[in-house]
């Protein structure tokens, strides 16, 4: 039996105890909990505040486009839209359908198979899409790229020879990274870094002093991203240490998928955006879902297979009337105008969001500001399925095939035939649409994983004829047994060109966000008042993705509202300076002497307060920027070490390679 502690180690443990609580104390009295404080957010009920009769005004807005950038607009309104103000939204669509570019169709014509035949995915850092997806609460899949049944490879770069890289499932990440730095060195290190700070750059776009913008260019040029955008990809990444080879193999291949263009017709800033590629998602569904989320939360007037034909402003209200085609219901076109009439309605505000050279819309008088026409990329869609799987033979490469094959310029630069080839997913067709003798009247049990079938998805620069589609599959190997009724190679195809983004050489100036306004508009300050026309599209020759669009799309509705503002404001300044004071004899009223010494003290008192905000705002600036300074140099000084450390790894791995051949023979 173990004797009893002594009395002075009792003692001690008691000392330790209280000591430990002291210091526990001590740290609650120096760092108290920081106290949660709820975000104040408006009031539902427009009754709560003091509305002032230029609040009564009704604005009528109209949104030309429903894709991201009308939706957003619309949705953004909405959303920034303060009690007081008073909002009609009407969106005009000439299609039958929202979303734009982001579009679906059923496989088989089935809806239980909707596939993207447009813009099918965005990305963790896309905070529009993202947030708006949450907000609708939307389901989102992931789109990490996974092997079909046993393909041990998802992803392949051809050169029209051979795969000149090829890139294993998530499971063997760490793998893959191997290959990479293996084969590359520490291009890939350098690409990943440069990606994240030019990304980076780009996301002070959504926040202030940057937000909103007035001008694309100058934001550009303040962010640093003129520098991407001003060199094309080959030369941006030259610039910064990556290897031509690595450049070749992986980066051209991303912006041939994404954009249809080779890294020496692209710029920048659009390359490093194709590798920005974390976190990739979709829409189950289809992605167009988000933004019929956005236009529905808007409470906006949707007018689908609507086009419009002509806007003519009238110089004396300010306002602009719409025709289209077909007219509009004869109620909307009544409550909106000024003049009533069965085919135009009045607006105080255009939102054009969608390619002013493809909309075929007539001015009157012309515009002042007319956007540029820029080219097009033709791209060619082709979906398509397929009971047999690609041919290994055709790509001179074992099977089976990689899920997905991106391409990149062949040595003998030549063009290829295609610029991606996917497989999607294996699907079931429908019992009608089976190549197995069932009777779809009858049939009521499981069906087989035999009957299941390829989807493919082909991105191409030309269409693609059957007997070409042929070509690539491998018709020699199938599951299908011989009593199979049917063995075409094609069992359903569907083909789209769209003109889907434009081509992206360097450039340094960007379009203008307003495009027109009000005659009475002529000092640049009155230029940004809420009312004219506003155009989205000039971004998509900066960036042009669906979240990019977006963004556009909110800044101009953030314009908007603050340019009614400002004509409020100016519209109360006005009336207080005209205001005709009655006091009896035609002079000015007692205690007016007073009354304007103390708005010119207010005034003076804010100039100063403004003027001692403009230095202490300097002042964390120069403090940010010594920041950012020694953090790119300790960022230099890091990766100058890892170039070291990685040099010298190569040096004794050469050595080790030489002594054991040494020793070998």
């Amino acid at each position: 039996m173990a004797p009893p502690p002594h009395r002075a180690a009792i003692q001690r443990r008691r000392w330790l105890l209280l000591s430990l609580l002291a210091l526990v104390t001590l740290c609650w009295i120096l760092y108290p909990t920081r106290t949660r404080i709820p975000r104040q957010v408006w009031q539902d009920d427009p009754a709560s505040f003091e509305c002032s009769k230029e609040d009564l005004r009704v604005h009528n807005v109209a949104v030309i486009g429903a894709g991201s950038a009308g939706a957003s607009a619309a949705y953004y309104l909405r959303e920034f839209q303060s009690p007081c103000q008073r909002i009609n939204i009407t969106i005009y669509e000439r299609n039958d359908h929202v979303g734009g570019r982001s579009t679906t169709v059923n496989a088989y014509d089935d809806p239980h198979y909707p596939v993207e035949l447009g813009a099918s995915i965005f990305v963790k850092v896309n905070h529009n899409l993202v947030n708006a997806a949450k907000t609708f609460g939307l389901p989102i899949k992931s789109m990490r790229t996974t092997r079909m049944h046993d393909t041990p490879e998802v992803i392949g770069v051809w050169n029209g020879e051979e795969f000149g890289f090829t890139q294993s499932d998530g499971s063997n990440r760490y793998w893959n990274i191997v290959k990479l730095l293996w084969k590359y060195g520490y291009s890939p290190i350098r690409t990943q870094n440069l990606m994240k700070k030019t990304v980076g750059s780009f996301l002070r776009m959504y926040y202030p002093p940057n937000f909103p913008f007035t001008s694309l260019s100058r934001t550009a040029f303040n962010l640093g991203l003129s520098n991407a955008t001003a060199e094309t990809g080959q030369q941006y990444l030259e610039t910064n240490g990556v290897s031509e080879h690595f450049a070749h193999d992986i980066i051209q291949a991303s912006t041939r998928v994404n954009y249809a263009q080779n890294l020496n017709q692209i710029h920048g800033l659009e390359t490093m955006v194709c590798m920005a590629t974390d976190g990739a998602m979709s829409i189950v569904g289809g992605n167009w879902q988000i933004f019929d989320g956005m236009i529905k939360a808007s409470d906006a007037a949707l007018l689908l297979g609507t086009t419009v034909t002509s806007i003519t402003k009238d110089d004396s209200s300010g306002k602009y009337f719409i025709k289209t085609n077909p007219p509009q219901p004869v109620q909307l076109a009544q409550d909106l105008a000024s003049q009533p009439s069965p085919d135009e309605s009045a607006y105080d505000t255009i939102i054009l969001a969608s390619p002013l050279q493809f909309s075929n819309i007539s001015f009157s008088p012309a515009l002042p500001s007319l956007p540029s026409p820029i080219p097009y990329v033709s791209l060619h869609v082709t979906l398509f399925t397929s009971p047999y799987p690609l041919s290994s033979s055709y790509f001179n490469f074992p099977s089976p095939m990689p899920t997905t094959i991106l391409t990149t310029t062949p040595p003998s630069n030549s063009t290829l035939p295609f610029f991606s080839i996917s497989t999607l997913r294996t699907i079931l067709p429908p019992l009608n649409l089976s190549r197995y003798p069932i009777d779809p009247d009858c049939y009521c049990g499981t069906r087989s994983s035999d009957e299941e079938e390829y989807l493919y998805k082909i991105f191409s620069p030309a269409p693609l004829n059957t007997s070409f589609i042929e070509i690539l599959l491998d018709t020699t190997k199938t599951s299908l047994p011989e009593w199979a009724e049917d063995k075409s190679a094609i069992t359903w195809v569907h083909e789209k060109r769209w003109d889907s983004y434009p081509y992206l050489p360097p450039r340094m100036t960007f379009e203008d966000l307003k495009i027109d306004w009000p005659a009475s508009e002529d000092d640049e300050e009155r230029k940004w008042h809420g009312a004219g026309i506003w155009y989205t599209s000039g971004i998509e020759a900066f960036i042009s993705t669906m979240e990019t669009s977006s963004l556009m799309g909110k800044n101009v509705a953030r314009l908007v509202l603050d340019g009614w503002e400002m004509e409020k404001e100016e519209a109360r300044a006005e009336a207080f300076k005209n205001v005709e004071w009655g006091c009896g004899g035609g002079g000015e009223p007692n205690g007016w002497e007073d009354l304007r010494w103390e708005s010119e003290q207010a005034k003076s008192e804010g100039e100063e307060a403004r003027e001692e905000v403009k230095g202490e705002w300097k002042e964390v600036k120069q403090d940010w920027e010594d920041v950012r300074q020694e953090a790119k140099e300790a960022s230099d000084e890091a990766s100058r070490k890892w170039k070291e450390a990685w040099e010298e790894v190569q040096r004794k791995w050469e050595e080790a390679k030489f002594r054991w051949r040494k020793g070998w023979k």
